[in-house]
């Protein structure tokens, strides 16, 4: 009831413009929790398709290990389940300016600002990033299987994802629940990375807790190429950067930004738009800008406990906040000399 009371509180907060916006929000995350059943319930349940009672058992057996073995949160989240009936949660709206490399923020109360806004249907985020087109911005949206209320709700298992193999099922519980854990206002770069890291650091020790490691083996294989691209978009990202900034005219930064694009898509044709788009960039370097220093200070830390001990003072302090525009990746050397 309090935690319900606090988004009505967020509702009179909100200003004319956007009490729509905070409306949906809470309609739409309030009608999943509405949807949830208990993980138990759903097993006895004569009525539970036999694929799905194989999905939600093993769900069950990574939760476990979620909080035994790797320290995160011991609540209620993902011990729930919830059939919604259509392919992802919420949209995300990324936006930038036509020559930016970085997100247009969006803030609210409690979780600071953000680099995009979420939408429970479809045609309102595609309705909202049709506005921002009109006044000027690049704009992207994506579907996502998940989302994380930061500890406020019991976050329930959901049919968007459950599905998915079982390596992947776990990277997701496990990434949805490093939020909770550790959580840095204003700075969605950090917070992204530092869960990503977490996943991979929970899906190695799962699989080989379970000995299941030829499984392993895929599942690092799949994120290096992961990594690949997205050291790509990277790439792309800092040249482009460097281009807004030159001075140049905006035929000629069009004519450099429709260049790296082509070459981009040269590469991964069935990944990046058609047309030249910063949006795009913002929401894949999102999840990868910081993984490589936070990876460093895991290894540091010697420990998950340490780790998570090290991530709540860099959350706090701010020290691996990037500079604007993006320059080089942050190295383990630059990250040891800031601690």
């Amino acid at each position: 009831m309090k935690r319900l009371l606090a988004l009505v509180a967020l509702l009179l907060l909100a200003g004319c413009e956007t009490v729509g916006y905070y409306a949906q929000a809470a309609g739409g995350h309030l009608e999943i929790i509405g949807a949830a059943r208990p993980i138990e319930k759903w097993l006895s349940d004569p009525a539970t398709p036999e694929a799905l009672r194989e999905r939600l058992a093993t769900a069950r057996r990574i939760r476990q290990f979620a909080s035994e073995r790797l320290g995160l949160p011991d609540n209620g989240s993902y011990r729930s389940y919830a059939e919604l009936g259509r392919p992802f949660a919420v949209w995300n709206v990324f936006a930038a300016a036509e020559f930016s490399v970085d997100a247009k923020q969006e803030c609210f109360p409690v979780t600071g600002c953000v680099a995009y806004r979420g939408f429970f249907s479809e045609r309102d985020a595609r309705r909202h990033a049709e506005e921002l087109r009109k006044q000027g911005y690049d704009v992207h949206v994506g579907g996502v299987p998940a989302y994380s209320t930061l500890g406020w709700f019991d976050d329930p298992l959901l049919s968007t994802f459950i599905r998915y193999p079982d390596p992947q099922l776990a990277r997701l519980v496990f990434h949805e629940l490093a939020h909770q854990l550790v959580y840095a206002p204003d700075d969605t770069t950090f917070n992204e990375s530092f869960a990503v890291v977490v996943e991979e650091e929970g899906v190695r020790r799962w699989l080989e807790a379970e000995g299941r490691l030829a499984e392993l083996d895929g599942f690092r294989a799949l994120q290096e190429r992961r990594r690949v691209f997205a050291d790509k978009v990277k790439g792309t990202r800092e040249r482009l950067a460097e281009a807004y900034k030159s001075g140049a005219s905006k035929d000629e930064m069009r004519r450099r930004k429709s260049e790296e694009y082509e070459k981009l898509r040269g590469e991964y044709p069935n990944f990046v738009p058609k047309e030249p788009n910063n949006a795009f960039l913002v929401s894949i370097a999102l999840y990868n800008e910081l993984v490589p220093v936070l990876e460093q200070v895991m290894k540091d830390a010697g420990s998950l406990e340490a780790f998570y001990a090290r991530a709540r003072e860099l959350a706090k302090s701010g020290k691996l906040k990037r500079p604007k525009p993006p320059g080089p990746a942050a190295t383990s050397a630059e990250y040891r000399r800031s601690s």
